[in-house]
């Protein structure tokens, strides 16, 4: 089976690579002559674990290819793939210019039935849009022949992308013909040997479904740090909290780890998008407004709290920044905590000094010279007055503490992931700081029986 995925961003590239790797004939196709290029090169746009391999490996076996050109390769491709950007418009919405440009061209050069696939995150009433657009293109050359158009959100996380891709939990596929279920079962039954489902819908509730599933995990989060905020009011543990209500199977311990807000190309987007189309339908979604204003507020709970440390004299202070990316094992910088964070401690008059692992090249885009960049994480602590916490790449897990203690002028530690035992911290002569638990003793931890 041929397939044309158009877009060769995090979602499509990452599609194209992984259904190549299962033997399906993929060509990634992009407007982007650069881009198409160092991909031919075997150079990436994005960093995700594993991604480069899948990408190399099935390039030089010849299943996956990249062009410039839609109309010259769509010639025998039983689906294409829409997965362009969606940028947030002024209002939130999201902004379809691209999807619909792509629908456009695939009815301007397509020759026989296909099956046109929204891979991209897009509102209700998409493929409504995205229908009309193939029918008037074709009317315009009057080639009229069949086509169907489907739904298929993706559940990528960054940084586990691959995997996820090639062992989904479950695929959700919007349509409206026994034909494109039947083509579309045909692609993705490698990827059901593992007994997860495959889950076909109308195209609408395929469309929510992607909305709904991240501004329910959204949502989780922003609950657990606006817990986590009342827990430091009272004294309690959050992390107590955290293990007493995600041992309750109908909650879970999944995305109910406090820190400083999210950030990445999806939730921010998403949340902002799905209350934007309830207000056009003039329903107002209450709950997302609440989790994006707790959200926006996280972000700067770590600043208020070096504010309080230091009595509100940060000017001429140090401050050691571990890790820049919105998540570990991505370079994304989209909507990253760590710029909230960083503006903050730059206006007030200090210095900051930083390391990632990954997203120093994105990062500097954002930043520039207003920071010093540093080789490891030792020299981002070297001559501080604070090391902070932002990322929790696994390099940052267990540092030499006493090492890091001989680097700063002040042995203070402020942890925004809460990976840190701040009670050892503590005994070892270090100030610290977590989201929504104080330094003491630890109980114990709960009983399996």
């Amino acid at each position: 089976m041929k397939v044309v995925v158009i877009g060769t961003g995090y979602v499509g590239l990452v599609t194209g690579a992984c259904l190549a790797e299962v033997g399906t004939e993929v060509v990634c196709v992009d407007v982007n002559a650069e881009k198409i290029l160092n991909l031919q090169k075997g150079i990436l746009p994005i960093y995700e674990p594993g991604l480069e391999e899948i990408v190399t490996r099935n390039y030089e076996n010849g299943r996956l290819s990249f062009s410039t050109d839609l109309a010259s390769v769509i010639e025998g491709a039983a689906v294409a793939f829409i997965a362009v950007g969606t940028p947030p418009g002024e209002d939130g919405s999201a902004d379809l210019k691209y999807v619909l440009q792509v629908a456009k061209d695939i009815g301007s050069s397509m020759s026989d039935y296909l099956v046109v696939v929204t891979k991209s995150t897009v509102p209700v009433g998409t493929a409504v849009k995205v229908n009309r657009e193939i029918k008037q293109a074709m009317m315009d050359r009057d080639a009229l022949m069949d086509y169907d158009v489907a739904s298929n959100p993706e559940f990528l996380k960054e940084g586990a992308a691959v995997q996820d891709f090639l062992k989904p939990d479950r695929i959700v596929i919007g349509i409206n013909s026994e034909r494109a279920k039947s083509v579309l079962e045909q692609l993705y039954h490698p990827f059901l040997l593992n007994g997860r489902p495959i889950v076909f819908m109308d195209i609408a509730s395929a469309e929510m479904t992607k909305y709904a599933a991240n501004a329910l995990l959204a949502t989780k989060i922003s609950f657990i740090n606006d817990i986590a905020n009342l827990c430091d009011l009272v004294g309690a543990d959050v992390n107590m909290v955290r293990k007493g209500i995600g041992s309750d199977p109908r909650i879970g311990h999944s995305f109910i780890y406090p820190g400083i807000g999210y950030g990445g190309s999806c939730f921010p987007k998403d949340v902002k998008a799905l209350a934007q189309t309830g207000k056009e339908y003039g329903h107002k979604l209450r709950i997302l407004e609440a989790v994006e204003a707790v959200n926006d507020d996280q972000k700067k709970v770590m600043f208020e709290k070096i504010w309080r440390h230091f009595d509100g004299q940060l000017t001429g202070k140090v401050f050691g920044i571990w890790g820049l990316s919105f998540k570990p094992n991505t370079d994304d910088m989209r909507e990253a905590s760590s710029l909230v964070l960083i503006a903050s401690l730059l206006q007030a008059g200090a210095k900051v000094q930083v390391f990632d692992p990954v997203a120093m090249p994105e990062a500097r885009r954002e930043l520039g010279n207003e920071v010093e960049w540093c080789t490891d994480m030792y020299a981002a602590a070297a001559g501080a007055d604070a090391v902070i916490l932002i990322t929790e790449w696994n390099e940052f897990r267990l540092p030499d503490w006493p090492r890091v203690k001989t680097l700063l002028n002040e042995p203070v530690v402020f942890d925004g992931r809460n990976i840190y035992d701040l009670d050892f911290l503590q005994k070892n002569g270090f100030s610290s700081y977590g989201i929504g638990i104080s330094p003491r003793s630890v109980m114990g931890t709960i009983k399996q029986y």
